[in-house]
């Protein structure tokens, strides 16, 4: 890797051959040039999962569950080191002279640091926002995690652990493969002539002939399909769980017909925004998305107990620390590892080159160092206390009485587990709806910001066009509405098929663990941050 690095050093130094794209700065303007071969193979792996779920829904679901098992155990643990890898290294990047350099050059930011947060806040928190904040944290609670050995019987060491292990899944490590390394040799290798594609990720080890290569071409297919299945899933499932609150608050039918409407609802929002671009729509709804959380998240603490979440979330972080390591590498129950652990590394990792695409465009202007720290390490912690708001005042009912949370997570699974939650509170009515609406913005974010992505990964040269860009979320919001007719079998096979698609993307992202020092430190000398001194010569 090394020798292949310095090689790149050479080769960026020569004018590059005319049928190449030209150099260019991270969100300037071309005329877009799609790719229709990426575009076809992409929307045929598509339909060909669709139909095979809905023809044959038994063979494909346990074709899917041999294939999740089988990347589960040969390929878990690799997600897992290169997970806690990637945060290890952005970390120590962060703390480098060399992380003053600038995303981009010496060009001032193209949006205030709140827009540019909330973009990037709420395309990676996803459903999870909502959806997971209030079912995983009880899950841990009912279940405890076998890391921890046999449960001591105290209900609030019990509450810190369930708290602190699903801080393992949505903390520092998920974050950072989200946000960091990638973004940077993106950004970089975008101003050496590089394209916002996934195949630029393998840039530091294959140059420039990775434009050309057929290696290029499956780069871009399965980043693409991997991150398809990644947000059809939240859709599909955010179809079920608002159904289901709509039945519970007003007496709505919790049928498909509702489902459908649903998901069409968003699927429009999603078209409208990413249409717009990223300007506008897109960071309008990020916006409205995070002063909507932060009232939820305050009245949540009003009506509920600050004291107790405050508490919860000092223990539950500590329990985190404590067992940082170990609980990011566990491997000892290999069935619960890879329906926890390792199902929601595989997700975000499949997600990582589509967000890399998603934040060097919004990150022209910022350091290396305010990358790292607005992604991998402030937002992890706010995700952290937002989950033991939603999640830490479910185990705090389900403690003052016992089967309130459980009993309809038993009987009407996950989507029950907010509504129950809401419906305890004071003001439930308002709550509820407004947890709905909050969970329907954060999946059309999400929706429109990897349409972007998508349609930018379909295109050879410039800015997606509008129509691909509304194509693709329209094309995932047909997807989730097709799947969910067959029942909760259908987006359950596709949240599985998450952890198959992330194999060959656990590869295409691994440059980035090697090659992202090395260009932060290229990029500083070339902006002047810190003086190259020649070798061999003394001060």
């Amino acid at each position: 890797m090394k020798n292949r690095i310095q090689s790149l050093e050479q080769e960026e130094r020569l004018p590059m051959a005319s049928e190449e794209t030209p150099s260019r700065a991270v969100g300037e303007q071309f005329k877009p040039v799609a790719d229709r071969k990426v575009t076809i193979a992409s929307l045929g792996i598509l339909a060909v999962f669709v139909l095979a779920t809905l023809i044959f829904p038994k063979q494909s679901s346990d074709a899917i569950s041999e294939g999740f098992s089988f990347s589960a155990k040969w390929v878990g643990f690799y997600w897992q080191a290169l997970l806690l890898a990637t945060f290890v290294c952005s970390i120590a990047l962060a703390l480098t002279p060399y992380a003053k350099a600038r995303l981009g050059g010496h060009v001032s930011p193209d949006y205030g640091r709140f827009k540019w947060v909330a973009m990037i806040m709420c395309t990676l928190l996803a459903g999870g926002g909502v959806f997971w904040a209030a079912a995983e944290p009880i899950s841990h609670y009912i279940a405890s995690p076998p890391y921890y050995g046999e449960p001591s019987g105290d209900p609030t060491e019990a509450a810190h652990i369930a708290l602190g292990q699903t801080f393992v899944h949505w903390g520092f490590l998920a974050w950072a493969i989200l946000g960091s390394l990638g973004a940077i040799v993106m950004t970089h290798a975008v101003s050496k002539g590089m394209p916002l594609r996934p195949r630029t990720l393998l840039y530091p080890v294959m140059g420039r002939r990775v434009l050309k290569s057929w290696i290029g071409t499956v780069a871009d297919v399965v980043c693409i399909i991997a991150v398809v299945a990644g947000t059809v899933g939240p859709i599909g499932f955010l179809g079920l769980q608002v159904s289901y609150g709509l039945s519970r608050l007003f007496g709505v039918p919790n049928n498909y017909g509702t489902q459908l409407i649903i998901i069409a609802v968003l699927t429009g929002l999603a078209a409208l925004s990413v249409s717009s671009g990223l300007s506008k729509g897109i960071q309008l709804m990020s916006r409205l998305n995070v002063w909507l959380a932060l009232g939820l998240m305050a009245a949540v603490l009003v009506l509920g107990s600050a004291a107790y979440i405050f508490k919860s979330f000092v223990g539950g972080f500590g329990v985190y620390l404590q067992n940082f390591v170990g609980t990011s590498l566990y491997q000892g129950d290999q069935g619960w590892v890879s329906g926890w652990t390792v199902f929601f590394f595989a997700w975000f990792l499949g997600y990582a080159p589509l967000m890399a695409i998603f934040v060097a465009t919004i990150s022209r202007g910022r350091t290396v160092r305010e990358l790292i720290l607005f992604t991998a390490v402030l937002p992890p912690i706010v995700t952290c206390f937002w989950f033991t708001v939603l999640g830490g005042t479910g185990i705090m009912f389900e403690q003052q009485n016992p089967g309130s949370i459980s009993g309809p997570l038993a009987s009407d699974g996950l989507p029950a587990v907010v509504m129950t939650i809401a419906e305890q509170l004071p003001f439930s009515g308002i709550i509820a709806t407004a947890f709905l609406v909050l969970t329907i913005m954060f999946v059309a974010t999400t929706a429109d910001s990897m349409s972007f992505s998508i349609a930018q990964s379909c295109t050879i040269e410039g800015e997606p066009s509008t129509k691909l860009r509304a194509a693709w979320a329209v094309t995932m919001g047909v997807a989730a509405a097709v799947l969910i007719s067959i029942g909760d079998g259908g987006i359950s096979a596709l949240q599985s098929f998450i952890v198959i698609t992330a194999v060959p993307v656990g590869f295409i992202i691994l440059p980035s663990l090697f090659a992202a020092p090395v260009f932060v430190r290229r990029m500083a000398l070339e902006q002047g941050v810190l003086d190259r001194k020649p070798r061999g010569v003394r001060p």
